[in-house]
């Protein structure tokens, strides 16, 4: 049996997703009212509308930074969108500025996987897999084992793929789905562009 959808459902998926409220209650009915799945149809529709736009120019947006309380560390990111509107939106502005924070504390050296080199993959895969003889595991592992290495090797050194460092009030979420949720509220292309982090000394 269905579970009715309730407006204060509805409300609830809103301030989790982003999305607008028609979108919303049509996921909750949908998903016969399960928020998690709710939330699961509205991430794939916003990955398929993300998809559609990601071919679109982004020449305005925004440079945010931020500043740990020490004074030793911060970040500088550019972020940016299609239009002046969308780059002086509240929402998009505080996106911008929590990618920073997640920046310097994360201090990743690329933004996408793409910007790692074949040179660097191969160099990484090299020293996983010599690590795995030494250790002495089975040849017909020490792929499956060098895989996940170089997956997880792969998150800790790229933007997209790290989890925000505030897991509680993000749910979790990686940079690059708090990337497609903005650019499905905002209805536009959203590219994180630039990424600096600055520490004392180094």
């Amino acid at each position: 049996m269905s579970k009715s959808v309730t407006a204060a459902d509805v409300k609830a998926l809103r301030q989790q997703s982003g999305a607008g409220m028609m979108d919303s209650k049509a996921a909750l009915t949908e998903a016969d009212g399960d928020m998690e799945r709710a939330l699961e149809l509205l991430r794939v529709k916003g990955q398929a509308s993300a998809a559609k736009r990601s071919d679109r120019g982004t020449s305005e947006g925004v440079v945010a930074a931020y500043i740990h309380a020490n004074k030793k560390v911060g970040a500088m990111v550019e972020v940016q969108c299609e239009t002046d509107f969308v780059a002086r939106n509240d929402d998009f502005a505080a996106f911008a500025y929590e990618v920073a924070m997640h920046a310097a504390a994360a201090s990743p050296i690329h933004i996408s996987g793409n910007d790692i080199s074949e040179d660097e993959v191969a160099a990484e895969r090299r020293i996983f897999e010599e690590k795995a003889r030494e250790e002495g595991k089975p040849d017909d592992v020490i792929e499956r084992i060098v895989d996940g290495q170089i997956a997880k090797w792969k998150k800790d050194i790229v933007l997209l793929e790290q989890e925000h460092v505030n897991t509680e009030k993000h749910d979790s979420q990686t940079i690059e789905q708090m990337r497609e949720a903005i650019a499905a509220k905002m209805g536009e292309n959203v590219v994180i562009a630039k990424c600096s982090v600055f520490r004392i000394g180094e």
